[in-house]
């Protein structure tokens, strides 16, 4: 008999109407983008880099798991963004611009489905 844990259970046999509703998606994405943060956080030095391209999301994911995801904006930033990104920035810039382009483009794609 194999032995499998009540949570592990929960998430298989959860219903596939709230795995696949988009305010259920960024909610899920926002407590990974979460946990990787504070991680990078405490760990300090280089990983700060990291740090700075998952807290730049934290806010775009909790709007959208609240409801509040406006297609329209989203794709204006995204645009704006990707247009800003360059070579000449520091690290840190890098890392917050490529983050945003990032969730930007997941919240678009994962909107359009």
């Amino acid at each position: 008999m194999i032995f499998i844990n009540m949570k592990l259970k929960n998430l298989l046999f959860e219903s596939k109407d709230k795995l696949d509703t988009f305010e259920s998606f960024a909610d899920t994405r926002e407590a990974g983008a979460e946990k990787i943060s504070d991680t990078a956080k405490k760990k300090g030095g280089l990983a700060l880099l990291t740090w700075h391209h998952f807290k730049v999301k934290l806010p775009y994911y909790k709007q959208a798991a609240a409801g509040k995801f406006d297609l329209a904006e989203a794709q204006k930033e995204f645009d704006a963004t990707y247009k800003k990104i360059s070579s000449s920035m520091s690290q840190i810039e890098f890392q917050r611009e490529v983050g945003r382009l990032e969730v930007l483009g997941e919240l678009i794609i994962r909107n359009s489905k």
